[in-house]
Parts: structure tokens; sequence; C-alpha cells
């Protein structure tokens, strides 16, 4: 049975990130309640299942503790078509704070979560065994279920500031993301492409919401976060004190974009924060991810619970970010193989058919075998096919035409 606390283990960069957990939603509470219950007998009902997710004061937290919520069924629920929940029965899912994408990572290689959030590029790098893992044994039993939404690079800075680009950051005293998070692996990414590394600043390693503080009372010159907007600690000091977003934009954005396969070209739009303009920003891809052993049935019914009506109703409800959710666009430019479960589901939903996957080119290259994958099914060669237009998963209102993918 898992604990309420734990502690991470350290990052690919060998810095330790152990914190106390912190968990989510009702779920949590009840997983709590079913820890302190006297008898065996009702904890043998359930199954609980940690959600790996990011900060308190960025996008994953939130996100996933709504998704812990919506894909819970504790025994004794009320059934879903009498408003109850819907979610998977006897399951107890709970959002762990964590990091980030690096320290979610890890607590899956390790087995300290059944799942997580992480950005795309930093899936796709530990699953081959590249990037900020190079040298590193691949995690090639890395699945996902899907792609939720994309979070914008922001680059914040008060108003009155004389940083106008990411190229006068250099000297200044800027937070750059925790260790163990994807906002440190993207904000060094950002900063080689200006012609800067960490040495040329002043860099701080801090929690979004301390990073805010801090601008907000000068101790700070700009903070990076890699989160959807809006994220809760640029929404709270943008309330306190004028801000700005530096701008990813022109030749520099252009070489990203042909360098880093999983960067999207978008806008951060005006006065998502209060009173700072439209602004160009790069984003990245957001995915649920899970270990490939989990059993399939168990991520069929999360896949099903996850895109229920009751679910992305919840989501929209909850969190300014909810309403981006969407099935049609879940498994579009997934940065490793959809999990057998998840994937059982979409091509149920008529999302996505045997034959689309020979047509498509070959976008995640199968890594070699490693000790940790031995006696696993070889992974698929390529991710699964972007969805169709057309398609709408049962329950489920139309589906958009995928937005902002890249070929």
């Amino acid at each position: 049975m898992p604990r309420a606390t734990a502690h991470a283990p350290r990052s690919p960069l060998g810095h330790p990130t152990s914190r106390r957990r912190v968990l989510a939603g009702a779920a949590g509470l009840a997983l709590l309640a079913a820890l302190g219950r006297p008898g065996a007998a009702a904890a043998q009902e359930l199954r609980f299942f940690r959600i790996a997710t990011g900060t308190t004061g960025g996008t994953y937290f939130p996100i996933g503790g709504l998704i812990a919520n919506a894909i819970s069924n504790p025994p004794g629920s009320r059934p879903c078509e009498r408003g109850g929940s819907c979610g998977v029965p006897g399951l107890i899912a709970v959002a762990q704070a964590t990091s980030g994408s690096v320290e979610n990572i890890e607590l899956l290689r390790t087995g300290g979560a059944e799942a997580a959030l992480s950005q795309a590029d930093v899936a796709f790098w530990a699953y081959t065994g590249t990037g900020i893992y190079e040298g590193r044994p691949p995690l090639d039993s890395l699945r996902s279920i899907g792609t939720l939404y994309t979070e914008a690079v922001h680059i914040v800075v008060r108003a009155d500031s004389d940083i106008r680009t990411v190229a006068d950051l250099r000297g200044k005293v800027v937070s750059v993301g925790e260790e163990g998070s994807g906002t440190l692996v993207d904000a060094r990414v950002v900063l080689d492409a200006y012609g800067l590394g960490l040495g040329d600043l002043q860099p701080r390693h801090l929690k979004p919401g301390t990073a805010a503080d801090r601008l907000a009372r000068r101790d700070l010159d700009a903070f990076f976060i890699v989160g959807g907007f809006p994220v809760a600690a640029v929404t709270d000091v943008a309330a306190r004190v004028p801000v700005r977003l530096l701008p990813v934009d022109g030749e520099v954005a252009r070489r990203l974009l042909a360098d880093q396969r999983f960067f999207i070209e978008g806008v951060i739009p005006a006065d998502v924060y209060p009173g700072v303009p439209e602004t160009p920003a790069l984003s990245v891809g957001a995915e649920f991810v899970v270990r490939a052993d989990r059993p399939e049935d168990l991520i069929h019914g999360v896949t099903r619970a996850l895109w229920h009506d009751s679910t992305r109703r919840l989501l929209a409800e909850g969190h300014p970010k909810g309403s981006s959710l969407d099935p049609a666009r879940a498994v579009a430019n997934v940065s490793v193989p959809l999990h057998p479960g998840a994937e059982r589901y979409y091509r149920e939903a008529g999302l996505i058919d045997a034959t689309e996957a020979e047509d498509e080119p070959d976008p995640v290259p199968a890594p070699e075998s490693t000790p940790e994958s031995a006696g696993e099914p070889a992974p698929p060669a390529a991710a699964p096919a972007t969805a169709p237009a057309a398609a709408t998963p049962p329950g489920a209102g139309p589906a958009p035409v995928p937005a902002g993918a890249k070929p």
C-alpha cells in the first residue's frame, strides 16, 4: 500500500529533490481516511493510483487533482448513472505535488508513482535515453495515456524592467525552475538558443510561488515557468505588480522549432494575466504517462473515465485550462507509444484504427533493449496516428480539429 508521504529520488542531474508529498483533492482525503481505517477487509477492496504532478503554483498539480478525483470510484460510491462517481470501480487516485516532469519520470522509473504528468520532450528523452538522459538506460517501459494540453514557456519580468529580450537576462538574478522540473530543462534550451548558459546569469532554483514573491519584492529580476496558461503563480504576481512576458520569436524561435521536435509555435493571449499584452511563446505538450506494466484493463478504465462527459465538465469548471482537454487531440503527436489499455479505448472510440498506424512515419524510434526492459514486449516503433477530426468518443461532444500540432 503506498505511503501518504515519500521522498523523491535524485534527478538525472544528481541533485536531491526530496520533499514532503502533498495530496490533492477529495481522492487524497479518501486515501488518508482509508489508510487510517481499522481492519484489512475494507482496505483490500481499494486500489491506489498515485499521479505525480508538479508544484502547487503551477498547472500540473490542480489539473492532476481534478483528474484524480474524476478517475476515482471508492467502494460505496453512488453509481455514475445516479450522479455519482464515473471513475474506475475500487480505485482511489491521488495527485502528488512534485518538482515537475524530471522528478515525475524518476518516480515512474523507481515505482514511486503509478502515473505522472510530463512535458512531451522530457518523456521522449527518457524513453529514448537521449537529451538530458544521454548516457542513461532508456526508460523504454514508458507509455502514454494521451496528450492533455499544451503548456507555454513563460519568462516573467516586472513591467518597469529594462529587460526586453531573453538576451538581456545576462548577469540578472533569474529563477530558472527547481531541480527536477521541466521548467529548468526548457529554460536551459531557450537560454542556449540566445547564447546564454546558467553561468551567464545569477540563477536561482525556486518554486513558482516563491519566485513570484521575490519578483514582486524586487529580489529577483525574472523567472521562468512552463505551464498551461493561466499559471497560478503568474496570475498572482500580475495582480500585485505590473509584469510583462518576454517573447520567444523571430529567428531564435524558428531555430528552436526546427531543432526541438516537441516545441509548438503560439502566443499567450492578451489579458490572460492582468494587463499583460499578447506575447509570442513556444509551447510543449503535457502528457499523462504510465509504465507499460500497468494492467491493460486498469488503464483502459482510467482512459475511459478521463474522457467521460462528467470528467470533462469537472475539468472545464475546475481550472481555466480544463476546457482545453479534448480526446480528439489526445493521440496527436504523443511522445511515447500509447499504453495498450489507452490504445484500446481510442480504437473503441474511433479515434485511431489499425490502418492509420501503417501509413504514418516512425516519429518515435524504438530504443535498444536494456536490462530494465528484459522480459517486456517490444514497444511499438511508431507513435499512434493523429486523431481524425470527425471522430467522437462515446459520451463526448463534437470533436474539434486538432490544432497547433506539428507535422
